[in-house]
């Protein structure tokens, strides 16, 4: 008796900049493809010079999103702000892709991870506005950023509060969880029907959830992807990516894959 190979889903996953694309800089975004593929899914790198009618026929092909990080910050009249002096110099192909991805999975109800950076894509998709600079906007001992741009070689972590009743807490068990954070923006105000469901002890938005519909929507302001390793909670949030993904893998489409 012969038995078809499982199709594993398909996670499409950004490049973080189109600079590190066209310089083969793969070292940060291969952190992300390995989380993915560690929780059973197969990856589609996606191209941040694709065309809008090619990138929409590859997004067709797509079962999940994975958003990752970028050291690129949105423009900020995409959520009705004037630009702060802090703010870094926008990535123009990154906004575009993460848009049209992010469109694309709320119109077929695909499932999104969106990480660092993709927790403000999905925000400002939403309606939702940005928080400029961390540092010289809110008041906080929280240390969010680095102090250098290096990756230091150990993840320094800080605590965030879990909402009651929220997938997150769900995938934690518990109320308060420690994350790596890596960034100086984030949410200000949540976009449209998205739930806080964790902030830092200064009151920083860590992660939301969509409440729209069913549709498995999560972000986080931290990097799973670097301490999936060691990380329940990080390898947790990859597996219900993929398992929300798999639960979304149409009939046709599987079929198709496997002829």
């Amino acid at each position: 008796m012969s038995h078809k190979p499982v199709q594993l889903p398909n996670i499409g996953i950004p490049y973080r900049t189109r600079k590190e694309e066209l310089t083969g800089d793969f070292a940060k975004l291969e952190k992300y493809i390995l989380a993915a593929r560690g929780a059973g899914a197969e990856t589609v790198v996606i191209s941040l010079g694709m065309s809008a009618p090619h990138l929409e026929k590859i997004a067709g092909t797509l079962d999940g999103v994975l958003l990752t990080g970028s050291p690129a910050d949105m423009v900020p009249s995409r959520f009705g702000a004037r630009r702060h002096p802090k703010c870094n110099d926008p990535d123009s192909d990154r906004e575009r892709t993460d848009l049209a991805l992010l469109e694309h999975a709320f119109a077929e109800q695909k499932p999104v991870l969106a990480i660092c950076y993709g927790i403000q894509s999905l925000n400002v998709f939403l309606g939702g506005t940005l928080v400029q600079d961390i540092p010289s906007e809110i008041s906080t001992d929280v240390e969010h950023d680095w102090p250098t741009d290096e990756e230091p070689l150990n993840d320094v972590f800080h605590s965030v509060q879990v909402e009651p009743g929220s997938r997150l807490e769900s995938m934690t068990q518990a109320a308060q969880v420690e994350v790596n954070s890596s960034h100086h923006q984030s949410i200000l105000e949540p976009g449209r029907d998205l739930r806080v469901v964790a902030r830092a002890t200064d009151g920083v938005v860590e992660a939301v959830e969509w409440t729209g519909d069913s549709n498995w929507v999560t972000g986080v302001q931290w990097h799973p992807e670097r301490i999936v390793q060691t990380h329940p909670l990080a390898q947790t949030l990859f597996r219900d990516l993929v398992a929300a993904a798999r639960t979304r893998q149409s009939p046709s489409l599987t079929s198709r894959r496997n002829s």
